[in-house]
């Protein structure tokens, strides 16, 4: 996932100069002030630094180690993927998964209203990539789990006894396609709440990554309980960092009087409290 960086940052710096002569006008539905999100975005970015560091602080396997796997040390729900191998099915996942960072939040760019505010929209994308990137080199650079290929015979010797076949927990893959997806389904949520496009976008939104996870699985490169952690955890970062972002006139709180019958014909009398999501 080194990529991430690089993929990442050609969006923020290549999409946002598209022109924005008619939608410039748009209300933005997000808050963001660079006294605050700056630090935050950089403390992500070390945090995912240090979480590289880490990984290659750890080791490989050694013969020894390797005769010694057993698919019936492999929880249940999780050992119909133990063995699998597939070159195919790995790049499938590269191509998906790397395409969708770029493509997702890419297509926001089309929308007239996102993209008079796209320099904000770019700079939200890489905090909730790095967020989802921070999360994700923490957890594989502390926690050792075996890759599902290596229960089997396949793969070539040198990715046997990488370091890296360490990193199964969680699937990163997995996580940065759905952070991506989602966070291009919210931003368009947000901007155009009231779109009939809304079910294809967040169909396309939890198809993508899903896609990943299989190709994942096929791969040999993460169990399935990898690939329910790395959506749960993209999906929510893709949703919850631009909602923590939103504009008080969006998403403040309201709280009005109100009052009525209930099913007793009794009367009652209070405040409702709502929230927007």
């Amino acid at each position: 996932m080194k990529r991430i960086a690089s993929l990442v940052l050609s969006v923020s710096l290549g999409v946002s100069a598209a022109p924005v002569a008619k939608a410039q006008q748009a209300e933005s539905p997000y808050r963001t002030r660079f006294v605050v999100d700056a630090p935050i975005t950089v403390g992500l970015g070390a945090v995912s630094g240090l979480g590289l560091y880490l990984v290659q602080q750890k080791n490989g396997l050694s013969q020894q180690q390797l005769a010694a796997l057993n698919k019936n040390d492999v929880p249940k729900f999780d050992r119909f993927v133990a063995g699998n191998y597939s070159d195919q099915a790995q790049l499938n996942s590269d191509a998906l998964c790397y395409g969708s960072l770029l493509v997702a939040p890419g297509l926001l760019v089309l929308n007239d209203n996102a993209r008079g505010r796209y320099g904000q929209v770019a700079a939200l994308y890489l905090q909730t990539m790095l967020a989802t990137d921070a999360v994700f080199t923490m957890s594989v650079g502390t926690v050792t789990r075996y890759r599902p290929f290596l229960y089997g015979t396949e793969g070539p010797e040198n990715k046997r006894s990488s370091r890296i076949a360490t990193n199964s927990f969680f699937a990163g893959h997995t996580a940065h396609t759905a952070t991506a997806t989602f966070f291009a389904a919210k931003v368009f949520h947000d901007f155009n709440p009231d779109s009939p496009a809304e079910p294809f976008v967040w169909g396309a939104a939890a198809l993508v990554p899903a896609a990943v996870a299989y190709y994942r699985m096929e791969a040999g490169k993460h169990f399935l309980s990898d690939n329910l952690v790395g959506y749960a955890v993209g999906a929510t970062m893709g949703v919850v960092v631009p909602q923590l972002h939103k504009t008080t006139g969006r998403t403040g709180v309201s709280l009005v009087p109100m009052q009525g019958l209930n099913a007793n014909g009794y009367s009652y009398g209070g405040l409702l409290l709502t929230k927007q999501l």
